[in-house]
């Protein structure tokens, strides 16, 4: 099987992407370890200027958003914290976050509750792309040195979920994912429905964020209503509910939540 096919066939089945290594193998051109030179890392980000957002495919949208869309609009968000909680929180902190929360998918692939990935594994992987991108990319890139160490933390901080920073970029990352759930549905006409996504509302842990979500959830029953239907969760069964539970136990303030993964 030649490399482009092999690379198709990971990102195909993201339970298969076992270590960063195996992606890395089919890459065209794989990035050289230990380079003085920042220039191999910023070549690799452009795999999340590339690689799919997976849980709308489901929903046959297959021309939708990509990592770095999520993690753009993600940063934008965090810059405009509602002001009396911005009084609480490091803000460059939460943008840093935002940023590289989902780096380490430029690798291993967008990882949904459906994929038959367990979260520790999933975590597990994740891990190890960090580390390689942090150390062997970046690790001989001397004026970036600590720059490298910048990101792996704030990876690391947001995958904790302890502090009060990474509590609002979790709600935060609910909140794209239900700006991007009415979109798709305004988009795509009332022909999808993609209800089972609204259910992160419930998850939102800070009440100054909880706010925004429910003026999402208002937005889409009006358009719903436009259509002649009401909002539902349309497509969500007892098994979806119970993968999404199981596989994003821990993530958020209150321990128990659902982030923004589709």
């Amino acid at each position: 099987m030649c490399a482009s096919h092999i690379l198709q066939h990971y990102l195909a089945r993201p339970s298969t992407l076992t270590r960063p290594s195996l992606v890395l193998s089919a890459l065209p051109s794989r990035p050289p370890s230990h380079s003085t030179s920042p220039i191999p890392f910023f070549h690799l980000l452009e795999r999340l200027k590339t690689t799919k957002r997976e849980g709308w495919r489901r929903f046959n949208i297959t021309h939708g958003e990509s990592i770095s869309d999520h993690m753009y609009r993600m940063s934008i968000i965090t810059m405009l914290c509602p002001p009396l909680l911005a009084q609480k929180l490091d803000i460059a902190r939460c943008i840093r976050m935002a940023l590289v929360h989902d780096m380490a998918e430029s690798l291993v692939g967008d990882i949904t509750p459906v994929d038959g990935v367990s979260k520790s594994e999933k975590s597990r992987r994740e891990a190890a792309t960090m580390d390689y991108l942090c150390q062997s990319l970046l690790g001989n890139v001397h004026t970036d040195s600590e720059q490298a160490k910048a990101i792996r933390d704030a990876w690391q901080e947001y995958e904790d979920s302890v502090t009060p920073e990474s509590h609002f970029v979790h709600d935060v990352d609910k909140i794209e994912l239900l700006l991007q759930m009415n979109e798709y549905e305004r988009a795509q006409q009332g022909k999808v429905d993609l209800g089972e996504f609204s259910r992160v509302a419930k998850r939102i842990a800070l009440p100054e964020v909880r706010v925004w979500a429910e003026e999402l959830l208002r937005e889409r029953e009006q358009f719903w209503r436009e259509q002649g239907r009401d909002a539902s969760h349309v497509g969500i069964s007892d098994e979806i509910k119970r993968q999404q539970d199981e596989y994003y136990r821990g993530a958020g303030k209150d321990g128990g939540g659902v982030n923004g993964h589709v």
